[in-house]
């Protein structure tokens, strides 16, 4: 009696292990088939970075300062405390004239740029290069970098000398900046080192390359054509 008792309850037991386990693997089963949409957030969609080169010479590089001192760097800063996607390639090469810019151009564009800042011919006006040749120069880079994209904007940064390559070369040297920004219809830092050229508490030892501070300044000449720019792709969106 206790045996059949016994072998009756082992029997139960497995048959209402089986019916269990039938029942989890057809729940599990119809799971896969009608799966639930995911509670967890969607991922939103994050627009590409976008890049703004500064290509020019030692004062775009920040010669005789920490990197993150240079305009560009400052620049940088402003963008992301006002959340602008932007990135900044500091692209500043000391020592560059627009010929050696010429020259570099097509490795600097191997990425693709939104904004081109293109800051040179400081040192061909102070080593008296003739004026033909830098026209000539920044034209072609011009030229190149709207060949390479032709969405790329492009803001052309003005500068002037001091006079001692006498005043006609140096009033003619001034012009060159707006006349080619009118002529490819770019945008124009009239002139970069407005309130810091000829201030030796704004600039080194040197009396050339601007200080920490001057960067900061120069950095708001920049801001006042680059602003308005990020702006209006920031209200588009």
């Amino acid at each position: 009696m206790n045996t059949t008792i016994s072998r009756y309850t082992g029997l139960t037991f497995m048959i209402f292990s089986f019916l269990l386990i039938s029942c989890g693997n057809s729940e599990k089963k119809e799971e896969a088939q009608n799966p639930e949409v995911s509670e967890s957030p969607e991922t939103e969609t994050k627009e590409p970075e976008k890049f703004i080169l500064f290509f020019g010479n030692s004062l775009t590089a920040g010669l005789g300062l920490d990197s993150a001192e240079s305009f560009p760097a400052v620049i940088q800063q402003k963008i992301d405390s006002l959340g602008y996607n932007y990135k900044v390639v500091n692209a500043g090469l000391s020592g560059e004239t627009t010929a050696s810019g010429k020259n570099r151009i097509d490795w600097v564009l191997k990425q693709n740029v939104d904004i081109f800042v293109l800051e040179l011919g400081a040192n061909d006006g102070l080593r008296g290069i003739p004026l033909s040749e830098t026209r000539n120069n920044l034209q072609e880079i011009i030229d190149f970098v709207r060949q390479e994209n032709p969405d790329t904007r492009i803001i052309l940064a003005g500068m002037q000398i001091p006079p001692n390559m006498g005043p006609e070369y140096t009033s003619e040297f001034k012009e060159i900046f707006p006349e080619l920004a009118a002529k490819n219809n770019l945008e124009l830092i009239p002139f970069l080192l407005e309130d810091v050229a000829g201030r030796p508490d704004l600039n080194q030892d040197d009396g050339i390359h601007p200080t920490a501070e001057g960067q900061e300044i120069v950095a708001s000449n920049v801001w006042e054509v680059l602003g308005p720019m990020l702006n209006e792709h920031k209200a588009a969106q």
